[in-house]
């Protein structure tokens, strides 16, 4: 009887360490600083970047709503997905800090698609992306993209029309009244 207690318990104990260790909970979110305290710097004198950008990336764990924080000095920063063998390019941004030039200014890029995307430099001719300017990441689910950011996308920009010229303009009934045109006799003037 003795030895039937001590299995029910080893096996209660067992299915306690196994439902703890699977926590259901996805990860919170999470803000990534790209390069850690490094940044994304190129240095042109050696021509070197400031860190393995791709060894930074396979130490994080990268979800939807996560955000990466860009800290740069102007440089630019591409953005590459492929799905349904097409690319969508998107260049993220050059800082523009309103200082001088190599005043640090930081993106932020919040991850709302699944899958790979790539990250790196077009400057210099492709060098700085040759030379270790560049990452890629595989986004998960985890959470979900929250609420603030699952809004479609605004329309289209599209260009102002140009206002009204004067040659585009119609006559107006005062100008045809001003003129002695037929406003004038149906107000009673002979």
């Amino acid at each position: 009887m003795k030895a039937v207690r001590t299995v029910q318990l080893l096996i209660a104990a067992a299915f306690i360490t196994a439902a703890l260790a699977a926590d259901p909970s996805p990860p919170p979110y999470t803000n990534h600083t790209v390069g850690g305290a490094a940044g994304w710097f190129f240095f042109d004198k050696n021509a070197t970047s400031a860190t393995n950008y791709s060894d930074w990336a396979s130490k994080q764990s990268f979800n939807l709503g996560d955000f990466l924080n860009i800290q740069q000095d102007d440089l630019p920063v591409v953005q590459r997905r492929r799905r349904r063998r097409k690319r969508h390019l998107r260049v993220l941004g050059v800082g523009d800090s309103g200082g001088g030039f190599d005043d640090p200014v930081t993106v932020t890029v919040p991850l709302k698609v699944e899958g790979t995307t790539f990250y790196f430099s077009d400057a210099g001719e492709g060098m700085q992306c040759f030379k270790g300017l560049r990452f890629s990441i595989v986004v998960g689910h985890g959470r979900g993209l929250p609420s603030d950011l699952n809004r479609p996308p605004p329309p289209p920009y599209r260009k102002a029309s140009p206002p009204q010229t004067a040659a585009d303009a119609t006559t107006s009934q005062g100008e045809r009244f001003y003129n002695g045109g037929e406003g004038r006799r149906g107000a009673g003037v002979e």
